[in-house]
């Protein structure tokens, strides 16, 4: 069975109803027949059956056994790290998303909890960095923005060599592109807000374990913190992953089109798809992934902030806004938005360019896309054209 069929058939007929739909039990709590006998489910917090639904559903999607469901993918990674005690250690991908690298810094931190970002496409610096305390190493695979790719299958024999557990953000790639825990990940994790649910009308984050014993741990935290999926909202993921195989493939191919033509720009200094040749990480990404994505980033030879805003706010189709992965193309300036929370130099050292622009591309058609880039490039140009003129004669040089 293919895997859009396999999906769309692991989608529940309601067994009381024959709705094709799964419900929306929109319920706080659930009628009791005596003191602790109820029909499996007492209070939504900790189980409802549209949540439960959607948790068989993406756990069998990412070959796991276990899936929880939070109110938002930061929610979901602070789950992850509820495994770990005062005194342990992380080692994190050095291109980390701003919201975990503020996670990380300003609230673990003072509980005594430390990261080492590291560039994790270099398999020595992940292990230089292990000292007797690293208990997670922490992967985002593509990265956000500058879509690294880190070998999961040599991280993962680097994990259980040194008995550490091993969690990859799938965000931007998506079960469709990789399925880390059959790379050998113990955990993977998900802002469900971006490609899973697909239309920029939901906040989710989702958390999927190979281990049952460890996914137990994970839904403790997940009642006893309190942090979950509403009804509604789950049932707006489940809707979301009916049509996700076929969005992907649209969003990969348009994605492909834009990087190449991108890369010809005489505007644009480097462009960053994992599809391209010129990706330092392409024949990993060719290996790992079944296709490249929908998020292409790159950086203007003008290397300003300035050059980039003025970009960001004269495109039409792509709107100006947080987040990725929806139907409708987006366009987000990194060192402003998503990563601000990030030291300058720090984001610097890690590729995120003052002009870096990060493109979520949508279903729109490629061409008009296109056309949109160039309206804007063209208005940049009109714009800053003596610090172009300048940076054009230094190539040159």
């Amino acid at each position: 069975m293919q895997a859009t069929t396999q999906l769309l058939y692991s989608i529940p007929v309601d067994a009381q109803t024959g709705a094709i739909a799964v419900p929306i039990y929109q319920t706080s709590t659930f009628v009791q027949e005596a003191p602790g006998v109820n029909k499996g489910y007492d209070y939504s917090r900790t189980n409802n059956p549209t949540r439960h639904e959607l948790e068989k559903i993406i756990a069998k999607l990412e070959a796991g056994t276990v899936a929880a469901a939070f109110s938002s993918g930061l929610a979901a990674i602070d789950a992850v790290v509820k495994l770990l005690q005062s005194g342990d250690e992380i080692i994190a991908v050095d291109d980390i998303y701003g919201g975990a690298y503020r996670l990380f810094e300003k609230v673990y931190k003072k509980f005594g909890i430390n990261t080492n970002y590291v560039d994790t496409t270099d398999l020595g610096a992940i292990t230089r960095a292990i000292t007797p305390k690293t208990k997670l190493i922490w992967i985002e695979s593509p990265t956000n923005p500058t879509l690294k790719i880190s070998d999961l299958h040599a991280i993962a024999e680097i994990a259980q060599r040194y008995h550490i557990l091993l969690c990859v953000d799938n965000t931007f790639a998506s079960p469709v592109l990789q399925q880390p825990l059959l790379a050998g990940a113990d955990i993977v994790v998900h802002s469900a807000t971006k490609y899973i649910g697909g239309h920029s009308d939901v906040i989710a984050g989702l958390v999927v374990t190979k281990d049952p014993a460890l996914g137990a741990e994970i839904k403790f935290y997940q009642n006893a913190c309190g942090a979950v999926l509403g009804p509604f909202d789950s049932f707006l993921l489940i809707r979301g992953l009916e049509t996700l195989h076929l969005r992907i493939n649209q969003h990969c191919s348009s994605a492909s089109i834009i990087a190449r033509y991108l890369q010809t720009h005489p505007l644009v200094d480097k462009v960053y798809y994992p599809g391209l040749s010129s990706h330092p990480n392409h024949h990993l990404a060719k290996r790992q992934l079944k296709n490249y994505g929908g998020i292409v980033s790159f950086s203007l030879k003008d290397d300003t902030e300035e050059a980039a805003k003025a970009f960001v706010t004269n495109t039409s189709l792509f709107h100006l806004a947080e987040s990725l992965g929806g139907v409708k193309s987006l366009v987000s300036h990194p060192a402003s938005m998503t990563h601000k929370s990030i030291d300058a130099l720090k984001r610097k050292a890690a590729g995120v360019k003052d002009s870096l622009i990060r493109l979520s591309v949508g279903l729109e058609d490629g061409r008009d896309l296109i056309n949109d880039i160039e309206t804007a490039l063209t208005l940049v140009s009109a714009t800053h054209p003596q610090k172009l003129k300048h940076a054009a004669q230094k190539e040159k040089c």
